[in-house]
């Protein structure tokens, strides 16, 4: 795998915002459609960026990360978040669904193949999307990894974050019932799903600020202000909870990791903040250690948001050693 070495000069910074040149809606089921925009060269090489929560959606700042000269940069919103529709839909909604869409969309953008690029839940989606179909991926470019096993949830939703948020903690904690405190991801789906939908947002509230209260190194008051917004605190927390109750919707616990080596070949930079609370780093360290070809980088004073300054340095010259590559190899 080619390391950063052979590329001194790459660019650390975001890129400035751009507008997109296109976008649209694609029905992907008959029940689900999603928002999808393009951005940068209509001729450049193209890369597909995957949201996280899930129920994140996408947001303008995310196109920032890529050259807008060299990328054809295509966004959109996972089944229920963002501008899709319908909104916040737990219905025919499950990583399997999400991969069929990815593919319906390279299909319709008429692209063979494509850079993939995700952070959180994205790099579970993008390394689920790669395993399923390695032939269609360029290379990947993966954020505060997340292989959504039993431990990982555990770690954030049951109380071992809490050691660190204490304070964070308590008002998530405090929505729920000393009686149903034994899992908590199930007293909240209770209350996500629950008839009355003043009892849903305060569910979602709750839900969605403690992540975006642990989810920098140093507090993001912006990031938590998204916690008061119904609209988009719904979509984020029903379905993650959604997601995380069901597993993933993977068949074992391992299974992201048990299938490296349909990926392995695949030119790939992992990007890690030490002090990632949301997605600690135990993680990318056993993808590291799967995966020991993979560039594997950690920001020695970052959380878990892409928005930190030291990961999104790593993560646009992760995207421009992918550029050079294709360059020297003759893909543009």
């Amino acid at each position: 795998m080619a390391s950063e070495q052979q590329f001194p000069e790459l660019n650390r910074n975001l890129y400035p915002p751009i507008e997109p040149y296109s976008m649209g809606f694609l029905k992907v089921s008959d029940l689900h459609t999603i928002h999808w925009e393009q951005s940068g060269n209509p001729r450049g090489h193209p890369v597909v960026f995957l949201h996280g929560g899930p129920g994140g959606g996408t947001s303008p700042s995310n196109r920032s990360f890529f050259d807008p000269d060299f990328y054809r940069i295509i966004l959109f919103d996972q089944r229920g978040a963002g501008k899709s529709t319908p909104h916040a839909c737990l219905e025919h909604n499950t990583t399997w669904d999400l991969i069929d869409d990815i593919e319906k969309l390279r299909e319709h953008l008429m692209i063979p193949e494509w850079q993939v690029f995700g952070g959180s839940w994205g790099s579970t989606l993008a390394l689920a999307y790669s395993q399923s179909h390695p032939d269609k991926v360029t290379g990947m470019v993966l954020r505060g990894i997340f292989l959504l096993r039993k431990k990982e949830i555990d770690w954030f939703y049951e109380g071992g974050a809490a050691a660190i948020f204490p304070d964070a903690w308590e008002s998530f904690r405090d929505l729920i019932p000393e009686n149903e405190r034994g899992c908590f991801i199930d007293a909240y789906k209770k209350r996500l799903n629950s008839d009355d939908i003043k009892t849903q947002h305060a569910a979602a509230t709750a839900w969605t600020k403690w992540e975006m209260m642990t989810a920098h190194l140093l507090p993001n008051e912006e990031n938590i202000k998204r916690g008061d917004d119904d609209n988009f605190s719904l979509a984020f927390a029903r379905i993650e909870n959604h997601y995380f109750v069901n597993k993933g919707f993977f068949p074992s616990d391992s299974y992201l990791l048990d299938g490296v080596d349909k990926i392995r070949h695949i030119n790939t930079t992992i990007v890690q903040g030490r002090y990632d609370v949301c997605c600690p780093m135990m993680s990318a360290w056993d993808l590291h250690k799967a995966w020991p070809e993979a560039d594997f980088r950690v920001v020695p004073d970052a959380g878990h948001s892409a928005n930190e300054p030291g990961i999104g340095a790593e993560l646009v010259a992760a995207n421009e050693k992918l550029k050079n590559i294709i360059k020297n190899t003759g893909g543009l």
